[in-house]
């Protein structure tokens, strides 16, 4: 079995210290295989926070941070000012070597720069992508990037088609993932420059590219990883999250009009329940930044005990599959087969 340490940022939360470390005390009883976890916060709402769980596992360790990065502070700026943040200390447990992966439900902003700051990324690997997991008809799929870098180049987003298969196999287990560039059309031609330019490049690669799909294609089950640049995938990711939550309101509303309509609501309580499990963000808790030198997750703010401790779940299975040295390889062969010369790339759009 294999063992590994986990640092977790507690202070982040939009619920406090407190629920975070609950929910890592429950990931903590599910999975044996960590042998220690880091909390990494102010030390005494830490504390207090155990002493209220009365757990005395001799796998968790306190470590001490000075200040919190909030979500108004500028993420490199904050960093840079709030060197004993509890951000900025967790993931220095993975730099040092302390940690296998870090997770946080803080700044996202600023998780995104300590961990590119402080791990940098993997080799030859530009810029890092968060890989949001999402509920489909048939499953889940991957949105890559759903907001690590606002803007991206061709090359950025053929390294997020490459690391988002990647994940799909290895963590999701597809056998064979189904790789679409989001466009404004399915035809070759449609897009703008980005979206055209990476086409040429992802139709190269050594993967199941299945070419340009829409915004319809999302919950279809047809497609397993979708590749685009931050600023569309964190407004899709919005958009959904938005459109999941207001619906059921808006469902349960018309079900109480009539009685009539309650009797009926009663006598599919068990589809309703299982569409609700189904679209429930905290089923999967965190998101992966991948291409960065460790295992980062990223949590929902808003997160509770249950999303935490699943958002750990995905960490160990991350960590498990060792996909970084699989990333590394596999963008190792396609920038060797696509960029044979680093002055190939004076003066293109790549």
């Amino acid at each position: 079995m294999f063992f590994m340490k986990i640092a977790a940022d507690v202070m982040g939360g939009d619920h406090g210290c407190a629920v975070v470390v609950d929910g890592l005390l429950k990931a903590l009883r599910t999975f044996p295989r960590i042998e220690t976890l880091f909390l990494v916060g102010d030390a005494d709402q830490v504390a207090c926070a155990l002493d209220r769980q009365d757990i005395g596992d001799p796998r968790v360790e306190i470590v001490p941070a000075g200040s919190v990065l909030t979500m108004e502070d500028r993420p490199v700026e904050g960093l840079r000012g709030k060197k004993d943040c509890s951000i900025a200390l967790a993931t220095n447990l993975v730099k040092q070597g302390q940690a296998e992966a870090v997770i946080s439900a803080g700044n996202t902003g600023g998780v995104v720069a300590a961990a590119t700051i402080k791990l940098r990324t993997l080799p030859g690997v530009d810029r890092p992508g968060i890989a949001t997991v999402m509920p489909s008809e048939t499953g889940e799929f991957v949105l890559l990037d759903a907001g690590a870098n606002i803007e991206g180049k061709p090359r950025h987003l053929m390294h997020y088609a490459i690391m988002g298969e990647i994940y799909a196999r290895e963590v999701l287990g597809k056998k064979n993932p189904r790789v679409g560039l989001l466009s404004v059309g399915v035809e070759v031609g449609k897009g703008n420059e980005l979206t055209l330019e990476t086409f040429k490049l992802c139709q190269r690669l050594d993967l199941n590219f299945i070419g340009n799909v829409e915004g319809h294609d999302l919950f279809t089950g047809n497609v397993d990883v979708f590749v685009c640049n931050g600023f569309v995938g964190n407004t899709v990711l919005k958009a959904c999250e938005s459109l999941a939550t207001n619906l059921m309101g808006w469902l349960n509303t018309e079900l109480r009009v009539t009685p009539f309509r309650q009797a009926g609501a009663w006598l599919a309580r068990g589809a309703f329940r299982s569409l609700k499990q189904r679209i429930d963000p905290d089923a999967y808790g965190g998101a992966p930044l991948l291409g960065v030198n460790g295992t980062v997750t990223i949590a929902h703010g808003s997160a509770g005990e249950r999303a935490i401790a699943n958002a750990v779940g995905h960490t160990v299975g991350a960590v498990e599959h060792r996909i970084n040295q699989r990333i590394i390889d596999a963008v190792a062969t396609a920038n060797e087969y696509l960029f044979p010369a680093k002055s190939t790339l004076v003066g293109t759009h790549v």
